[in-house]
């Protein structure tokens, strides 16, 4: 069955807004069961109140700041550290399915 676009209700703002078909496959391939209740504004802004941590990257030991608070169970990278990592994560991964 195709997703259509579909119109929905910011509940922060009041304003409708387009849940397009591309997002709600996205949606649906990761599983996640409910449908975005902010539009992308009211999510921009709510995501830019959360307060950054400092923190030092794993790779290249360059300042940075997060979005959480840094602990010594996990790795920090800054952004362009982790872009790399994860471009290089896909490019292994595309390897693997050409191989098989």
């Amino acid at each position: 069955m195709m997703n259509r676009d579909k119109l929905l209700r910011c509940r922060a703002c009041g304003k409708q807004f387009v849940f397009t078909a591309a997002e709600q496959a996205f949606y649906a391939k990761k599983g996640f069961a409910l449908w975005p209740r902010r539009c992308k504004d009211c999510r921009r802004t709510a995501q830019s109140r959360k307060p950054l941590h400092r923190a030092v990257c794993a790779a290249c030991g360059r300042d940075t700041q997060v979005p959480f608070v840094p602990d010594e169970s996990r790795m920090v990278y800054c952004r362009d550290c982790y872009a790399q990592i994860v471009a290089e994560r896909r490019e292994e991964k595309a390897r693997r399915q050409r191989a098989e």
